[in-house]
Parts: C-alpha cells; structure tokens; sequence
C-alpha cells in the first residue's frame, strides 16, 4: 500500500506542525470566557477584543506546537520509538533551521495580534501577553520536564484565558472578575489537563528514557488513571458555584460531560498502554470541546 509522502517544507508539512486539531484547547476556554461575559454584559460585550483574543490563542497554540516540534526534535524525545502522530522535524517534513524561522514569525504574529489589546485592558495586558510567550517557550523547554506542565495548563489554558477575555470583552470600565468566572476558569484549566494527562500516560516509557519527569512518570500509571478520571469529575463538581448565582443549567448540562469523560476513563483502562491510547487522546479532545460547549449553553441558559 502505497503511504503519503509528505515534501519537506511543503505547505502539508507545516499545516501537520501546526496540529490543527489541538486548536480546540486554545477555543474552549475563551468559549467559556466569552459565554460569561455575554451573560454579565446581557450581550453587550466589545466584539474587537473579542476577536483579538481568539486570533492571538489560536496564534499561541500554533506557535507553542512549533517550539514543542522543535525543541523535542534537538533533545532526540521524538525518536522512532513514539507512539503518538509524527514530528514535522523528527521526521524531516521541516528542517531545522525553517522551523526556527516558523517559530519567529508565529511569534512575531502573536506579539502584534496581542498588542492592541493595551487599548482595551491597559498596560497590565503587556506583561500578561510577555508571560504567555515567555512560558510558552519554557514549558518545552523546562517546565515539562520537570513534572510542571499540568500546572503551566492550568494557568495558561484555565485561569489566565477565561478570566483575561472576560476582563477585555466586558463593557465597563472597572470589570470585576466575579468568583463564578474564577472558579469556572479553574475547572476549565482541570478539563483541558486531561488531555495533557492521557498523552503523558501514553508516553510515560519513552518519556522516563528521555529523563522527562511528568507528573505521570512520577505518579504511575495507575494513580494517573485515578487522577485522570477524578480531574473530570473535580472540574464539574466545581460547577456548583453557579448555583449560587442562579445559574443552574451552567452546573446541571456539563453534567453530560462527566458521562463522556467516565466513558473514556474505562476504554483508557481498558487499553492500558501503547498506540491505541492514541484513541483516548482523540476521544478526551472531543469531550474537552463539549465540555466547553456545555458550559457556555449552560451560562447563557
């Protein structure tokens, strides 16, 4: 049978570098920053902020899958023994030194995509956009290899998006980040971490060869199943502080997503080890994104 054969450096090979399916966990929490600022703003939100915010994660979550590629390639942790999808530069789709320049230029578009948001939340943007760059090259880098990318997700795919599109979509001019949107962006930070998990598990082998400590090849595999299922159900459980705003389908439609998330833990289990849990990852994407979906129809219920 005859494989596809992808030139290097062709436009193929960059559009599989930039992962474009992973750009699901850069939409969901800005879904859900969105939905609660339509909620507080009974729909009068800043529709240019709005669009800058989505443009500049997308951006990020490209440019943090080439600095991945890239790095991962030069320590050799992308070698012939992965189970997940193929590496742009491990598999020389993309040569080094193009891949650096990718990097430049998707950072470059952030920076300017991100900049006018001064206008909308003040100088503090600056430093908040200078911070997702900066940890977006040290999670690769650093951070990942130490056990502490699932915090990096919590901050940077959780707390730090949901509470900041809030902030910059609502009308006024001293917003209030509420603790409903607090707590919301921590839950949303637990969810999008499952997805981080389930990969970690499956690569917990090559990862220990690698000398990358996570939190899995810390824990074990069977306390990060455990730990996988209970982020989920932690993370809906969270939801009943809409219950104290009134906001009861923002706590009772996520619900759904506890069944998905259980469902998966049981074939995640069931699998146990090697590429079929690159399944598991597909299925976690896909109830990450309903998750978010959930949660917005819920707030705007």
């Amino acid at each position: 049978m005859k494989q596809n054969v992808v030139e290097r450096n062709s436009l193929k090979a960059w559009v599989l570098a930039a992962r474009p399916k992973t750009l699901a966990g850069a939409a969901v929490p800005l879904i859900i920053g969105t939905a609660l600022a339509l909620k507080d703003a009974d729909w009068a939100i800043r529709p240019v902020p709005a669009v800058l915010c989505f443009l500049f994660a997308f951006i990020m979550q490209v440019d943090a899958n080439f600095i991945n590629d890239y790095f991962d390639c030069l320590k050799g942790t992308d070698d012939d023994t992965r189970l997940g999808p193929r590496r742009a530069c491990a598999q020389g789709w993309i040569t080094i030194g193009n891949m650096k320049r990718g990097i430049a230029v998707t950072t470059l578009l952030a920076c300017i995509v991100g900049f006018p948001l001064i206008l909308y939340g003040g100088l503090e943007m600056l430093l908040v956009g200078l911070l997702c760059v900066l940890f977006c090259f040290l999670y690769t880098t650093w951070f990942s290899y130490l056990g502490m990318g699932d915090v990096l997700v919590v901050i940077f795919f959780g707390i730090v998006p949901v509470t900041i599109t809030y902030y910059l979509e609502m009308p006024g001019i001293q917003t209030v980040i509420t603790p409903e949107v607090i707590v919301a962006s921590v839950a949303c930070g637990l969810v999008i971490d499952t997805l981080l998990l389930v990969n970690n598990y499956r690569d917990i082998d090559t990862d220990r060869r690698a000398g990358k400590r996570t939190i899995v090849v810390r824990m074990g595999p069977s306390m990060a199943r455990i730990t996988y299922l209970g982020m989920g159900w932690l993370a809906v459980s969270m939801g009943c502080v809409f219950l104290f705003y009134g906001d009861w389908a923002a706590f009772v439609l996520p619900m759904g997503y506890l069944w998905l998330h259980t469902n998966t833990y049981r074939h995640m289990v069931r699998i146990n080890k090697g590429k079929a849990l690159n399944l598991i990852l597909g299925e976690t994407a896909r109830n990450m994104f309903i998750y978010g979906l959930l949660v917005a129809a819920g707030v705007l219920l």
